[in-house]
């Protein structure tokens, strides 16, 4: 495309709406575009953001939207009204052509900004079962994207796009396996699992995994990122286990996929197709409270491609998640079954899919 664009990208509140709406930003400065990125003012937001200091980022006041019925929708509605007024300043200011949104209500005040100013308007969905606050938003849109293509029925007025989830190029070109063991004090050549919880909540899960360790053939290496409330307690539960490595954050997620023979995880759609990408096996674990059970529809995805093993949290013990991952790490066949599975469902030019059909529709307008 011959024109510079200006693209509003509104992707905060969570790294899986971050970390996607980061790769297509980048995706666009590549093909010539500027833009500009709106997150929340969550530590998560700026913690995750620093490190990007090729890209521009604003915050925005993150509104959480109570249950419909609540006595706090009034106030809710107010500051919703309020972030709107604030996003049309943002989006005059940038003098954007189009604007879209990652996903979650963090999304919802500018791209009906941008859609009461005229403006062409996306939304991103990455999930099999698309959260509430997107199908609404994509009642403001010219465009939907989706990461899955079962979502595609949750949007049956709208016009969608089966894009895949977009990710990081970092995450795409991985360092090598003895660099990446080095960044994390781990030995090349012993099989190597990385456990990660997601955002959204993982206690039970990090018990679980650090718990099933003593019960994992002694040469395995664990990579445990526990996330920082839970760091202290995973380290006192496998204080002195050889090869257990834990973390409290990782931003290093690059050189824990290439060090990784298998991962164990939730279900959140950004980390299934870090894996997918990065073509390991896993076994996944769904938030058990998380929206309208999202994260079962999308390791259903995984699970009915044989790339992964679902197992929800109320089924697992330690004893049961260290023979599930000892089964997987001890049986080549299944292992290479399962890994080119993963991979098959990998989608490594996602975000040059967004910027294509923005592209696309910017043209035809």
């Amino acid at each position: 495309m011959s024109r510079s664009l200006k693209i509003l990208i509104a992707c905060g509140g969570t790294g899986g709406h971050l970390f996607p709406g980061i790769a297509v930003a980048e995706a666009l400065l590549a093909r010539g575009h500027e833009v500009l990125l709106l997150i929340s003012e969550k530590k998560v937001d700026s913690e995750a953001s620093a490190k990007y200091k090729h890209l521009t980022f604003k915050t925005m006041p993150a509104v959480a939207k109570p249950p419909t019925l609540s006595l706090r929708m009034l106030p809710f509605l107010w500051k919703m009204w309020g972030s709107v007024r604030h996003c049309r300043k943002v989006i005059r200011g940038f003098k954007a052509d189009a604007v879209l949104g990652m996903g979650g209500f963090t999304s919802l005040p500018p791209v009906y900004a941008g859609h009461k100013m005229g403006l062409k308007t996306f939304i991103h969905d990455s999930n099999a079962r698309p959260g509430r606050a997107n199908v609404l938003t994509s009642r403001f849109c010219t465009r939907v994207f989706l990461g899955l293509e079962p979502a595609k029925s949750f949007f049956p007025n709208r016009e969608t796009v089966t894009t895949g989830t977009p990710v990081r190029p970092e995450i795409i070109h991985l360092p090598s396996l003895e660099e990446a063991a080095a960044t994390f004090g781990l030995e090349v050549g012993r099989p190597t699992i990385v456990v990660t919880g997601g955002s959204q909540g993982a206690k039970r899960l990090n018990e679980l995994c650090a718990q099933a360790a003593a019960s994992l053939p002694p040469q395995t290496q664990v990579l445990h990122i526990a996330g920082a409330l839970d760091f202290q307690r995973v380290t006192e539960i496998t204080q002195g286990r050889e090869g257990y490595k834990v973390l409290g954050f990782c931003d290093q997620m690059p050189s824990a996929y290439a060090v990784a023979d298998l991962v164990i995880a939730r279900s959140g759609a950004s980390s299934l197709t870090e894996i997918s990408i990065a073509g390991h096996p896993s076994i996944l674990v769904p938030f058990p409270y998380a929206a309208d059970d999202h994260q079962t529809r999308n390791a259903e995805v995984f699970a009915n491609a044989g790339a992964s093993i679902l197992v929800q949290e109320r089924d697992l013990d330690a004893e049961k998640l260290a023979g599930l991952a000892t089964s997987i790490l001890q049986d080549l066949p299944t292992y290479k079954r399962m890994a080119k599975a993963a991979h098959a469902l990998a989608v490594p030019d996602a975000a040059d899919r967004v910027c294509a059909a923005i592209e696309a529709t910017l043209t035809s307008s």
